[in-house]
């Protein structure tokens, strides 16, 4: 087992690691900007180093400075948690060159499954169902254009480095592919460095089902049943829980089976995530696989009862899966909201500030991930996430009314945040009937002034 692991990351996930760490008697390094000096997971760390100002660039990006903290900490391993560069193949690589463990996949394996051209090649030769589309990188707008007439319309321009709904288009006629190939490439090309596209059929009124898997240095994976995130806006996910209100036994058993045979196709070790597009007749599409860990994994460790941080650390270690979660049952419900730092009624600004009274809920079967209290200044340079509220209930009913419950006690002064929002979607019958699909928030209604109080309750 590691000695000392570096967090490469901040916020939440940064504590959220810390925390199964100490759990393994493994010491800690956080690493932080000038604008997170005062951020719980450098408090709360063994050892902590500022590695350079605000911009994500010059500080959680910066691959040298990451590597120079390590070397003057002594730490073994490196935990890069989600976003930034947790699926950096260059990172991984550059890690192992280096003599520190990366705490998640191969060079091989982030450019095998990061790639999404590649990653559906890969999953439909493993026997993995896929979404009906072109194969490969496109060879530019024109190329999209006869792909797309082809196939029939509507269709999904995908950039293939994309990811957090940034680089898609949904193409409903053939005069708007090239533009929208343009663009979407352009967006792409801003936001990772690469403007490959590609292009799939679009499953009209999907749902957005993952599947979260464990493998190990053996051979070995299992999966650990599905979370529903369909509750997402502008394809960023706001309210996730697990199991899927639409997903029956049959169909989980078949969605676990695809994600096992996708994980061994490509000798996975860690925990990663299988997303797939569930349509009305509950076949269902691999969509891409994220390896690291997710924002939502908490819904999972309430239902399973496993420490998934812990469990990605073991695998890295050398460990073998778990036996005993080889025929797990899932136990009861869980459903997560992430609570950001915007305004719901305008647009969803991100709203950045000072925190000047912060009451978390609690009681039986609620679960707070944060790294922000009162006092704290939410940065302007980084994702307007401040914390996720999970609550675990014997089903899904009660799962709902905890959630509102434990939104109702939370109190938060200063910048406004999601939280009416998500417990007006609480309350949607839409919602409670688990009948809905990926356009819910299209059509969702809020009644802003329902929900003032909230905003004012000190």
């Amino acid at each position: 087992m590691y000695k000392k692991v570096l967090i490469a990351n901040r916020g939440e996930i940064a504590l959220r690691v810390i925390r199964a760490c100490h759990e393994l008697n493994i010491k800690t390094v956080a690493v932080y900007s000038t604008a997170d000096e005062l951020s719980l997971h450098v408090k709360f760390a063994d050892e902590a180093v500022c590695i350079g100002p605000p911009a994500s660039s010059e500080s959680y990006l910066n691959i040298p400075r990451i590597i120079a903290a390590c070397e003057i900490t002594g730490a073994d391993a490196i935990h890069p948690g989600y976003g930034f560069l947790s699926e950096s193949a260059n990172f991984s690589k550059i890690c192992a060159e280096n003599d520190f463990v990366f705490l998640g996949p191969t060079p091989d394996i982030i450019d095998a499954m990061g790639n999404k051209a590649q990653a559906k090649i890969t999953m439909k030769a493993a026997g993995v169902p896929v979404v009906p589309g072109g194969e490969g990188i496109l060879d530019g707008p024109e190329d999209a254009k006869v792909k797309a007439d082809e196939m029939g319309y509507p269709v999904m321009l995908k950039a293939s480095a994309g990811g957090g709904g940034k680089g898609m288009r949904l193409v409903k006629k053939s005069e708007d592919v090239i533009p929208s190939f343009k663009s979407a490439s352009q967006e792409s090309l801003t936001s990772f460095g690469n403007g490959d596209m590609y292009i799939e059929k679009f499953i009209q009124n999907p749902r957005h089902i993952e599947v979260q898997i464990l493998g190990d240095s053996h051979g070995n994976a299992i999966h650990l049943g599905e979370r529903e995130c369909s509750i997402q806006r502008r394809h960023q996910k706001l309210i996730e829980e697990s199991p899927s209100p639409f997903v029956d036994e049959e169909t989980r058993k078949a969605l676990g089976d695809a994600a096992i045979k996708g994980a061994k196709a490509v000798n996975y070790v860690g925990v990663g995530t299988f997303e797939f597009l569930m349509d009305k007749n509950k076949n269902f599409y691999f969509m891409e696989m994220n390896t690291r860990i997710q924002v939502e994994h908490p819904v999972t460790e309430m239902v399973t009862g496993i420490d998934l941080i812990k469990q990605q650390i073991k695998m890295h270690a050398g460990f073998k899966c778990p036996t005993y979660l080889e025929n797990f049952k899932l136990r009861g419900h869980s459903i997560e909201c992430r609570i950001n730092a915007e305004d719901p009624a305008n647009n969803f600004m991100p709203f950045p500030g000072v925190i000047t009274n912060f009451h978390m809920p609690g009681g039986k079967g609620v679960r707070v991930d944060s790294h922000a209290y009162a006092g704290y200044k939410i940065p302007t340079q980084y994702d307007s996430m401040i914390g996720k509220i999970i609550v675990h209930a014997k089903n899904r009913e009660r799962a709902i009314i905890r959630m509102q419950r434990a939104l109702e006690e939370t109190i938060i002064v200063g910048p406004k945040t999601t939280i009416p929002y998500q417990m007006a979607i609480m309350k949607d019958e839409k919602f409670r009937s688990g009948v809905f699909d990926t356009s819910f928030l299209e059509t969702f209604e809020y009644n802003q002034a329902e929900y003032a109080y909230k905003e004012e309750k000190v």
